[in-house]
């Protein structure tokens, strides 16, 4: 009875654990669509803030491009990018044309219809290329692709006219009305119950993102603010638990909590605060006592933002504050008072907590596991180790070769950034060339050579996304000893690999067989395993990749092959595996052999009349 107990327990932990995975997930493709372009979204507030009626430098010709930026220019741009993660750029362009329906179709900004056509768009024409592509006849390729999306484009622009646009502009008014009813009755302060907490478990996108951003703009156009945008970015709830931790802490926590608070507040990186919450649960009640205690404060003075601050810096807040002292005085005090009751129950949780704190990085690196293990799987890199709990340098040992760095979190931008910049500084240090940088999780793309830092919390998603790629979970991107631990393992594979170039004439033998394999490729092709023929293409030879896949494909049904598919992609489109046959020119080649250890190479000099191509068939038959 006690081990079906246990069973049942398991079952429930990883169900609920599926259902913040998932909303983790669609937080994140809600970020993606939003943050690559919150620079249009600063740019209109900005704009709002000094050139409207009662802003700071009222300008009645400049106030014009207020209004065209948030019907048009910011809801296409979210389109576009939504259809551009699912598809591409040509995704990016049906997702826009299918936005403009829902534009037109009503009189709100349609932020949230942009959130479903965008990636709707890029949906319909991604499937309907992978029907396409095979039926279409030789010669006609540019025409069904034009043609294609333009159509579809049409279609979608028209359901989301007289259907999507009327469905989301009552969905949103009844948001609206739902919001404008919790703030009548001064209810507003208690959505920083769900809101503190889901913000330390990476869920705050999808409420941020989903809800309140697309409310709070429509409440700007109409009010000249909306308090929608402070009830996330408020620093006072982090920043009272970290001063309680520069007080009342212990050992590395409260030692690195005064540098965590100045990043925290001025800089806007709130994922710094999450595990010191995190060491000690009871601290919860802390963040969500200082977020209801600020909202209050807000309601209480009418404050509100013209937009969305990001990053969630006291700076950004108070740029994006509209003009007028009783509005600075009012975002002042409710940062203030969130802070101060933030910090007196934190304080009150570390006095009477009589354990021993010990370091932060430790302390993380148990929850991780901990959390690991309710989940019944383990964050692991690309070989398959655990990435939290197994030192980097080891990992690094497994690598064929590190030539990127990538941090990757939630939304590609803060906290990842503030890591890359503290790992590309110790690179320089150590003499390293490589390029560290940083992106969302989202936009991972899987590659050889791509070694990717993330939290332990987005280990498992970063893996599915690159799974070729080396993997190092830290617990903290802004203190982990992990970051040496890189360095020294790339420092070693650097020095392993010098000593291994320093043999002149088993170099030169080396490269004479790798000519003398390139000149002699097709005989070291095994077509018994091939399934799929690869004509690769990059931007200068697109043309040529196509009309040279239509022809061998003409050619292999003349021969009656079948059952190999045939399709041109770019390389970042390659499937490493041996049953995969890549076909491209001298120098596409090259890079195709040093991103892929599995695929077989066909290099040919005119993708369009290449001998090979008759003598490959004949094999294949």
């Amino acid at each position: 009875m006690e081990a079906t107990s246990n069973i049942e327990k398991k079952s429930e932990t990883k169900e609920k654990t599926s259902i913040k995975t998932k909303l983790q997930r669609f937080g994140s493709k809600l970020s993606g669509m939003v943050m690559p372009n919150i620079g249009a979204f600063i740019a209109w507030g900005l704009i709002t803030a000094l050139f409207m009626a009662s802003g700071w430098l009222p300008n009645k010709e400049l106030a014009k491009m207020i209004t065209p930026m948030v019907t048009y220019l910011l809801p296409l741009l979210i389109g576009f990018t939504g259809g551009n993660v699912v598809d591409g750029h040509r995704g990016g362009v049906v997702g826009a044309i299918a936005t403009m329906g829902v534009i037109v179709g009503t009189n709100i900004p349609m932020f949230i219809g942009a959130m479903v056509m965008g990636p709707l768009g890029g949906w319909c024409i991604k499937k309907f290329d992978a029907w396409a592509q095979p039926r279409t006849k030789q010669g006609f390729e540019m025409l069904v692709n034009n043609f294609s999306s333009g159509i579809l484009g049409m279609i979608l622009a028209i359901i989301g006219f007289f259907g999507i646009g009327p469905l989301v502009s009552t969905l949103s008014g009844a948001l609206a009305v739902g919001v404008n009813w919790i703030i009548a009755h001064n209810l507003l302060p208690l959505a920083n119950v769900v809101i503190e907490p889901a913000k330390i478990l990476f869920l705050n996108n999808a409420i941020n993102q989903g809800i309140l951003t697309p409310l709070g703009i429509q409440a700007s156009a109409e009010a000249g603010k909306s308090i929608l945008f402070l009830l996330e970015p408020d620093p006072g709830p982090g920043l009272g638990v970290l001063l309680a931790f520069m007080f009342f802490g212990k050992g590395t926590a409260k030692s690195s909590a005064s540098g965590a608070a100045i990043i925290h507040f001025f800089g806007g990186i709130h994922e710094i605060y999450f595990p010191y919450v995190l060491m000690k649960p009871a601290l919860f009640l802390s963040v969500i006592g200082g977020g209801v205690t600020g909202t209050f404060m807000f309601s209480l003075f009418g404050s509100g933002l013209k937009a969305s601050p990001s990053p969630g810096s006291i700076i950004s807040i108070l740029l994006m504050t509209p003009k007028g002292i009783g509005n600075y005085i009012g975002i002042l005090v409710g940062v203030t008072a969130a802070t101060v009751v933030s910090f007196l129950i934190s304080m009150v949780i570390l006095k009477r907590d009589k354990s021993d704190d010990g370091d932060l990085a430790a302390s993380q690196a148990a929850l991780s596991s901990e959390k690991a293990s309710a989940k019944g799987q383990a964050s692991a890199d690309a070989s398959g180790t655990q990435a939290s709990t197994d030192d980097a340098k080891a990992i690094l040992a497994t690598a064929n070769e590190v030539n990127h760095i990538i941090f990757a979190c939630d939304a590609g931008m803060g906290s990842s950034a503030m890591g890359a910049s503290i790992l590309r500084d110790k690179v320089k240090k150590a003499g390293l060339d490589l390029s560290v940088t940083n992106t969302a999780i989202n936009n991972l793309k899987d590659e050889q050579g791509l070694l990717v830092v993330t939290q332990d919390e987005l280990a498992d998603r970063a893996l599915t996304k690159t799974p070729s790629a080396v993997h190092v979970a830290v617990e903290n991107f802004l203190n982990s000893p992990k970051y040496d631990e890189i360095v020294a393992g790339l420092k070693t594979k650097e020095v392993s690999g010098s000593t291994e170039t320093e043999k002149p004439e088993e170099t030169a033998t080396t490269d004479k067989k790798e000519v003398a394999k390139e000149d002699d490729s097709l005989q070291n092709i095994d077509v018994t395993k091939i399934h799929t023929i690869d004509f690769i293409h990059h931007d200068q030879n697109v043309g040529s990749a196509t009309m040279g896949r239509s022809i061998f494909k003409d050619n292999m049904k003349k021969a009656g092959i079948e059952n190999v598919k045939v399709q041109h992609i770019s390389v970042g489109e390659v499937d490493d595996e041996d049953s995969v046959l890549v076909i491209a020119s001298r120098d596409t080649a090259k890079r195709i052999k040093l991103s892929f250890k599995n695929v077989q190479v066909l290099v040919v000099d005119n993708l369009m009349d290449a001998p090979e191509y008759d003598k490959l068939i004949s094999e294949m038959k």
